[in-house]
């Protein structure tokens, strides 16, 4: 084995190359050299910024969809607001102590889909990573969706508009996030910042406000329709409300997927990231509930449940109640960000693996995954477009994917404590995302995670069942169909290496011939050019014409009688003025007298104009041939171009 190191026959030469300034760089910045990448992590304060938007900011309508479903029941039905939002909670600490484990077990980041590919094996990771995808893009669809919801209850008028400020504000998110993950988090952190101060401001001063009497019922709300009093108050309309409010959840896995975009120590700053996360969100989420179920809120598409209990309780729709509504719009659009950060990370580990396209796995000139954040926003336009931007309607297609996640990464989890608790002192597993030693804490935190898995998979189930007939269905059929198309791309990329192995390689292929075939409209210095070429690497030489018009085939022949050096010239006649299929056609009729190592070698000339507008004016032959000749096998298309000045 030859040493790359000290061959005589390998150098290497370093570059001065650096990108010119374009459009691009006045959109996202200057591009960053890959030993920037170190200085591209953040800390914990713009790590909440980046990964708990998407959490934090479901406190704008989780309670709302609690109320949407219990309004089928009456307004009497709102006093189990708080009972079940306290059980929503105690279920978002179970998850959140199950994933600051995981934080800490994989600091590699991943989230759900390294947890299972390690310690559940490749269809398990796939199910967990195909929800995980889709959960993604249903987030940036239903905060945004959400957001441009708040900013129509302050401006009715806007309603007819929402489909297109919902993709409008969509592509900004993905411009500010192709800038970069420091970036896109600095710009980001004042918004969110101030959505959780605004928001706390509001809840105590509602507490205050209601403990001391001074906190009225609201004012002209909503109309509640009359056809939704339907049901009576039953454990199947409770268990549908509380899965309802279970997007509460949505986003609590991000900081887990999203590790390595932190400081060192990566884990720790991740980690108490997610617990001061998780407390935010349960406080707020706890004291909306409660102020909504004590003030007639009217759930309503018209007008949201915050903006009724934010003019309730600061007194009217003034400058306090704008900023509020602002700060909620803004977090609900900053909700996607989450999205942005953790659907390019997932995506690139999963392309890593061979199970989407490579082209993912590629950093763009910001040092971010710049396909897998152009992806998504396309993939989320088309979503709110086809649910014209209704939260409602796209919230049934939300949590199934979140709570299967969940379910299966704390499943592994579990698994994980298990094979650590049996291996012996000392002894070590080296996995593909993290290293197994021997923990004798395994017990509880088996327990801890196997529990969490019990009461995931349960909401899960429960989601499924309430919600089928919603919309749900959708997602449990696109899981498995998302599912079959990842094996399939890992199949095809498992049949190009195969195919293109070196190591069953016992002899090498050498052509004894090389024929040349060269098509020509006309002859002129492009084609004495392609001429010129086609000498240097073979004397079999056939110039080919395909005849559409016989005063310009005339002309051709007496061209090619001087100019043509004595080689060959054949006239293909095409009676239905069709250039590529007679070519075609010759190609086959020649490509089957081939000896087994001779090839063909088609020898395209191309003249290119100054100009690149002008290329629009020219048939662009050459194009046209290369697309249609690539999938033939033992022919080689080469273009000689001519450029005229």
């Amino acid at each position: 084995m030859v040493d790359p190191e000290t061959s005589p026959n390998i150098f290497e030469e370093p570059t001065t190359h650096t990108p010119r300034a374009t459009l691009q760089t006045w959109l996202i910045g200057r591009p960053l050299a890959t030993a920037d990448a170190p200085h591209q992590t953040i800390g914990k304060l713009i790590g909440l910024a980046v990964f708990a938007s998407d959490a934090l900011s479901s406190t704008a309508y989780a309670t709302q969809e609690i109320m949407i479903i219990l309004a089928a029941a009456g307004s009497a039905a709102f006093h189990y607001v708080f009972p079940i939002s306290l059980a929503i909670v105690i279920l978002m600490g179970i998850v959140t102590f199950s994933y600051e484990q995981t934080i800490h077990a994989y600091p590699g980041g991943g989230g759900a889909y390294i947890v299972a590919r390690d310690n559940l094996g490749e269809i398990p990771a796939l199910v967990a990573g195909a929800a995980l995808l889709m959960d993604y893009i249903l987030t940036v669809a239903v905060s945004i969706s959400s957001g441009v919801a708040q900013i129509v209850s302050a401006f009715p008028v806007l309603m007819d508009n929402r489909v297109v400020i919902a993709v409008g504000l969509i592509l900004f998110v993905m411009l500010v996030n192709l800038r970069g993950v420091k970036e896109s988090g600095v710009l980001f952190a004042i918004p969110t910042y101030f959505f959780v101060i605004s928001m706390f401001i509001t809840v105590i001063i509602g507490l205050v406000r209601y403990f001391n009497g001074s906190l009225g019922m609201v004012v002209n709300p909503p109309e509640m329709s009359a056809e939704v009093i339907i049901a009576a108050i039953s454990p199947f309309l409770l268990l549908h409300a509380f899965s309802s409010g279970t997007a509460a959840l949505t986003g609590i896995e991000a900081i887990s997927n999203g590790i390595t975009a932190f400081k060192e120590p990566r884990s720790k700053n991740a980690g108490q990231t997610l617990i001061f996360m998780a407390f935010i969100l349960a406080s707020l989420f706890l004291g909306i509930s409660f102020l909504a179920s004590r003030t007639g809120v009217i759930p309503s598409e018209i007008e949201t449940v915050i903006s009724q209990l934010t003019r309730t309780v600061l007194g009217g729709q003034g400058i306090p109640y704008l900023m509020v509504i602002a700060s909620t719009a803004l977090i609900l659009i900053l909700a996607a960000n989450t999205a942005f950060a953790d659907f390019p990370r997932l995506s690139a580990l999963q392309a890593a693996d061979g199970f989407l396209p490579r082209q993912l796995t590629f950093r763009g000139s910001r040092l971010v995954y710049s396909g897998g954040i152009v992806l998504l926003a396309v993939i989320a336009s088309l979503l709110v477009i086809g649910f014209k931007a209704s939260v409602t309607s796209l919230i049934p297609l939300y949590a199934i994917g979140v709570f299967l996640s969940f379910t299966i990464s704390q499943t592994g989890m579990a698994r994980r404590w298990w094979k650590s608790g049996h291996l012996k002192q000392g002894e070590e597993i080296v996995e593909r995302g993290s290293t197994l030693r021997l923990d004798r804490g395994w017990v509880h935190k088996m327990f801890i995670n196997g529990f969490g898995a019990i009461c995931t998979l349960v909401v899960m189930f429960i989601f499924a069942i309430t919600k089928f007939r919603d919309g749900a269905w959708i997602i449990i059929i696109l899981i498995p169909l998302l599912v079959i198309v990842l094996l399939q791309i890992r199949r095809h990329y498992n049949h190009v290496a195969t195919s293109l192995s070196l190591d069953n390689l016992s002899t090498r292929r050498n052509f004894s011939r090389n024929r040349v075939i060269m098509p020509i409209s006309g002859v002129h210095n492009g084609t004495l050019a392609g001429l010129h070429f086609a000498r240097s690497i073979s004397d079999d030489i056939t110039i080919v014409h395909v005849s559409i018009d016989l005063i310009e085939t005339a002309k051709v022949k007496a061209k090619w009688e001087i100019w043509g050096d004595g080689y060959r010239l054949v006239v293909l006649d095409s009676p239905y003025r069709l250039f590529l299929e007679p070519l075609l056609e010759y190609v086959d009729k020649i490509s089957t007298i081939l000896a087994p190592n001779e090839i063909i070698t088609l020898v395209v000339p191309q003249f290119l104009p100054k100009h690149w507008w002008t290329n629009f004016l020219h048939m662009r032959t050459a194009d046209t041939l290369r697309k249609a000749l690539l999938n033939r096998r033992n022919i080689i298309i080469t273009e000689v171009p001519y450029h005229i000045d």
